[in-house]
This record gives C-alpha cells, sequence and structure tokens, in this order.
C-alpha cells in the first residue's frame, strides 16, 4: 500500500492561491488527474491535474520542460488524449510524476514562471472520460444497501448465502457510462406489476440512483494470473465519483436468472477527476468483518489491508429539481454516508475480479455499489431511503421525490479529512434525467 512521503506534508503551500484556502478539493496535497479542453473549442483533449481552480495543462508544461528524469515518460503519458497510457506504466511511476508536480506547484519553486503559462482556469474547462473504458465491472459492496433491499424481497432472510463470503458483481456495460454533466433520456423497457397478466414496454416511472465509488484500473495483469491481494493496489489507478443511475420497476421483471441488463446499461456518470490511491494515503481506514460473520478466506485476507485496507471518505448526494433551478435554491442533500462502510475493500475486489484469470486492463472500472451507511438516512438510493416508494423524502422547499422525475439533476461530492491532514476532495459528479422523447 502507498505510503505517506513529502507529497503529503500539511505544510506544503501552493504559489497557485486558491490551492490555499482549506476549502478546495484540490489542495497540492491532492494533484488529481483529468482529460479536458477549453470550452467550445476544437482542441485536442488532453490530460491535466487539479491545482485550486486551476488545471496544468500537461502537454503545455511538456512543452515548458517542466519534467526530467524519472518524471519525464509519466509525464509524456499525462499529456495523451486518454490517460491509459498512464495508468498503464503503475504506482512507481505516477509517483515520481506527482513528486515532480508537487514540487513544481510549490511555494517558491523554481518552475513557476513557466508553469504558471500552462494554467487554465477550471472555469474554462470542458472534460472528457479520462480513459478509454475497456470493460466496467459493478460490485454490491454494501451490506446495508444489501441488507436494506433484501428487506424488501425477502423479509426473513434478506441476505443471500454468498454475501458474506464472495465480493458480489456483475459486468456492465461501459459504452454508456459519460462524463460529469451527462444528460439522459428516461429509460424505457419491458415492466411487469406483480399483479399484472403481462409486461408492458414503456418509459421507467422508478429512476433512480446509486451513490457509487468507481476504481479505476492502473497496471494491468496477463490472462491466466490473478493478482494477490497484496499486490492488488498496485493495480489500482485512482478513484471517482460514481452515480450508477437504475430503473426499478424495469429491474425486477428482468433481472432473474441472469442479472441488471436495461434497467443498469442506460446510464452511468463519473467525476472527471482521479484522486490517486498516493493522494488517499492520509486517509486509510481499518478494516475487519464484524467478529461473528465469516472472516475473508485467505486469497483476500492480508495484514496490510486488516491495518490500512480501509477509505475514509465522505459522501453525499443532493438534488436540484426543476423548481429550485428556477428559484436559484441550493440543491438539497438527500444523503450522507462513507465509504469505510463498505463489505469489501478496493484491493479485495481487484484481487477477486482475477482470481480466475480475468485480465484486466488499464482504463477498465470498477464500481463499488451503492455505498449506503449503517442508519437510513445514510442509504444511498431512493428505492432505500423511500422504502421501497412507501415513504417520499421531503425537500426544504416543500416539494418531495419517490423517484426521479424529469428535469432533476443528481450532483455527487466526495471529500476527505482528518485533524493532522490537509482536506482533499474528487469534485463533482453531475447527472440529470430528461423527458424519455
Amino acid at each position: 500500500m502507498t505510503k505517506l512521503n513529502e507529497t503529503h506534508d500539511p505544510a506544503l503551500t501552493s504559489w497557485v492561491a486558491s490551492a490555499n484556502d482549506g476549502r478546495t478539493d484540490f489542495p497540492i496535497q491532492n494533484l488529481p488527474f483529468a482529460v479536458f479542453r477549453r470550452q467550445g473549442s476544437q482542441e485536442p483533449w488532453r490530460g491535466g491535474v487539479a491545482i485550486g481552480d486551476q488545471i496544468v495543462d500537461m502537454h503545455a508544461a511538456l512543452g515548458a520542460a517542466v519534467f526530467e528524469g524519472d518524471a519525464l515518460p509519466a509525464a509524456r503519458a499525462a499529456a495523451e488524449t486518454t490517460l491509459n497510457q498512464l495508468m498503464g506504466l503503475g504506482a512507481v511511476a505516477l509517483s515520481h510524476l506527482r513528486r515532480a508536480l508537487s514540487k513544481a506547484l510549490q511555494t517558491g519553486s523554481k518552475n513557476e514562471a513557466a508553469l504558471k503559462a500552462c494554467l487554465i482556469p477550471q472555469s474554462q474547462a470542458e472534460y472528457a472520460l479520462p480513459a478509454s473504458i475497456g470493460d466496467y465491472t459493478d460490485f454490491y459492496t454494501s451490506i446495508h444497501h444489501a441488507t436494506n433491499i433484501g428487506k424488501q424481497f425477502r423479509p426473513d432472510n434478506p441476505l443471500l448465502p454468498n454475501y458474506k463470503w464472495v465480493p458480489i458483481g456483475y459486468h456492465g456495460r461501459s459504452s454508456s457510462i459519460g462524463i460529469s454533466g451527462q444528460s439522459f433520456k428516461r429509460p424505457q423497457g419491458q415492466i411487469k406489476p406483480p399483479d399484472a397478466d403481462t409486461p408492458q414496454v414503456k418509459p421507467s416511472a422508478r429512476v433512480d440512483i446509486e451513490l457509487e465509488m468507481g476504481i479505476f484500473v492502473g497496471q494491468g495483469n496477463a490472462l491466466g494470473e490473478s493478482i494477490s491481494i497484496e499486490q492488488a493496489e498496485s493495480h489500482i489507478f485512482g478513484l471517482v465519483l460514481f452515480n450508477d443511475w437504475s430503473a426499478r420497476d424495469i429491474q425486477p421483471w428482468e433481472y432473474q436468472p441472469l442479472g441488471p441488463f436495461l434497467a443498469k446499461n442506460f446510464a452511468s456518470t463519473v467525476s472527471p477527476w482521479i484522486v490517486t490511491m498516493e493522494a488517499l494515503a492520509p486517509f486509510r481506514a481499518s478494516f475487519a468483518h464484524p467478529a461473528d460473520d465469516p472472516q475473508p478466506l485467505p486469497y483476500l485476507s492480508s495484514a496490510a489491508n486488516s491495518a490500512a485496507g480501509g477509505l475514509d471518505i465522505q459522501l453525499e448526494a443532493l438534488i436540484e429539481t426543476p423548481r429550485m433551478r428556477n428559484d436559484k435554491a441550493e440543491p438539497a442533500r438527500i444523503t450522507l454516508t462513507n465509504y469505510r462502510h463498505a463489505y469489501w475493500t478496493a484491493a479485495q475486489l481487484v484481487t477477486h475480479h482475477t482470481l480466475n484469470g480475468c485480465n484486466l486492463q488499464p482504463g477498465d472500472l470498477l464500481g463499488t455499489g451503492t455505498l449506503s451507511g449503517p442508519s437510513l438516512d445514510q442509504a444511498c438510493a431512493l428505492i432505500e431511503l423511500t422504502s421501497g416508494g412507501k415513504n417520499p423524502v421531503q425537500l426544504p422547499n416543500g416539494e418531495s421525490r419517490t423517484w426521479l422525475e424529469d428535469g432533476d439533476t443528481v450532483i455527487l461530492r466526495g471529500w476527505c479529512e482528518k485533524p493532522g491532514t490537509t482536506r482533499i476532495g474528487f469534485g463533482e459528479c453531475v447527472g440529470t434525467v430528461l423527458p424519455s422523447t
């Protein structure tokens, strides 16, 4: 696992003033990666690094000869039109680049003048997916979410027998994953209410959110070779916010016996900035299954994973209705949770995914699954927050929501903070539901 180094020093400040205000998601201790260009331009997409409210244009920084030595190969990869090449270089190369960026952006850096000319305000940028996502797998790592959903269908036995033994997942569709700002039409599908004789094809009336995190794979593995729990995190590039939208009235009719299909592949949204595992090192948390639960099998267990396999990441979801926009009212928070409640760690997901020799590739995306916490106010989907649609969520302006309505925008945010560290964050993951026609 990544250890603390000089890039994590909370005393570090940057000559980019907005990185030092204590509120930004992107202080010098973070330095996340994205793919961007100027809004409305036909410029080539290229990699960038967030610092305060600015972006370091990595293509321009290469031209300014800011990087040298061990950092140079990774800097070249970070300037490409996708980050796949950078991801494939592995954790050591990425660490060299982060150190070089940290030194170049620090107060008093000799590179200030050269790098200042390579900055672009985030307010002037638009973003693309940070990687070409070859494959996408969604997991089911919150036991609280699994229990809440299971109770609605199997009150006496909400968890299936395998849940506490194996990280449950399914292969999703990467083509419908979009970047923050994504708008999508309300999906339609076959829907069969319990009291109907035949299904009907119609637009979903139960569009839902799923607050998750996305794990971008870094260095891959060869087909037939598994990744050990001890090595798993060296194969993770970093994390993003992830909203895996769902159609709850399509899902129950179609998911048996092979699992999610049209209810889950019409849209998924990721935040643009990938926060690296190295940047998250100060926010590690211990990990353990409850003593009365089955303990992870040996291939899913290590001393390091038990000591610090968890991540203390605060997560929230907010909703902005059309009325709120018209009234210029602030979006309303509907849930607040933490990634540390997950039943399986990121390393365990990578290890289990490759147990059979499955070959992960740079830029593959793993979804954590809905990250609901132990109490109802920490539930991360409307199907939980409303108890299956029975108890609408009341919003501060007098509106209520059972399911998402046309024009609703959902905003996900995530951040890490604790005493003795500098707060870092993930930016926002934003998506909007449009009418079906």
